[in-house]
């Protein structure tokens, strides 16, 4: 049994950290910028404690796990004046599950092994329903000895845990994933909008279609709720647009032709200006669906 910290209870981080107490048997130790979300986890999830500051949180932990929005949030819960950095015991493992960019892992990297601890960065990707199934794919980048250590405990909430690379690799699969995501539910959504402007059968189609090289996971689970127009299934327009913005800048900096999630990109802009911001990815049959105005292109 370890005693563990997590920072940040938000849609993942909330049963991510229910996990490695159930599954797991550790001590864990939480904090979120809401105590009311910190009080409700520990009622969820006795005996479970809640810290009032991320170095709180971390003081004493050997491994503390993070799931924050985005770069600026990573840098506050670890590196300001009440950051978890302020507290973590040499020889811990920081385990960094936010989707960020790689630029920050390697400096957040280089200031933990200066201070003789370790840190990973594995953003994961299976949604809110994977994570409160305890079934998340991760993808993780840093030292070695360091995954080798924490795969166990972060086996709590996934099925699949993989050593990519060094520092930063995590967060750049997770931008292939992203980029894969993307195109592939653009290409789902054009299709059964076709299917339903040429009048066929939708679920004969899709049964018979679903057996052969256009199955997906989003068209196995996903194709009906996208044809009722139902959106709400966790990852929003919202974040994966914040995602989209760390994968072009990333491109920017290492050649990519990212042609096709640029295009996506606009297409959930779209969305957002629809007030779909809080729609789940799927949602971009919407902007297909949604009536024309005489003369505009579809």
């Amino acid at each position: 049994m370890a005693q563990l910290a997590f920072i940040g209870l938000g849609v993942m981080g909330y049963p991510m950290a229910g996990h490695l107490l159930k599954n797991g048997g550790h001590q864990v130790t939480v904090y979120n910028r809401s105590m009311e979300k910190a009080d409700k986890w520990v009622h969820d999830f006795p005996p479970g404690r809640h810290a009032p500051t991320p170095k709180s949180a971390a003081d004493g932990a050997d491994f503390i796990f993070c799931c924050v929005g985005n770069d600026d949030d990573l840098r506050s819960v670890t590196l300001g004046s009440e950051g978890a950095f302020h507290a973590i015991k040499p020889g811990a493992v920081f385990i960094d599950h936010t989707t960020a960019s790689a630029e920050i892992a390697h400096e957040l990297s280089a200031s933990a092994i200066s201070q003789g601890f370790e840190f990973l960065d594995a953003p994961v990707s299976g949604g809110q329903a994977g994570a409160e199934a305890g079934a998340l794919t991760v993808m993780v980048g840093g030292g070695e000895k360091a995954f080798a250590s924490a795969k166990p405990i972060i086996d709590c909430f996934a099925r699949m845990v993989t050593h990519i690379g060094p520092s930063g690799s995590g967060q750049l699969a997770k931008m292939v994933n992203q980029i894969a995501i993307g195109g592939l539910l653009q290409g789902l959504s054009e299709a059964i909008h076709f299917a339903q402007c040429a009048d066929l059968d939708l679920e004969k189609v899709m049964q018979t279609i679903s057996k052969g090289a256009a199955q997906s996971w989003q068209m196995e689970n996903r194709w009906q709720t996208m044809a009722k127009g139902e959106f709400e299934f966790g990852f929003a327009v919202d974040w994966i647009r914040k995602d989209f913005a760390i994968c072009l800048a990333e491109a920017d900096r290492n050649g990519a032709q990212l042609e096709v999630t640029k295009r996506v990109d606009d297409y959930y802009a779209d969305l957002q200006a629809m007030g779909g911001g809080r729609w789940d990815t799927s949602s971009l049959i919407a902007r297909l669906n949604r009536p024309r105005r005489d003369g505009e292109n579809k």
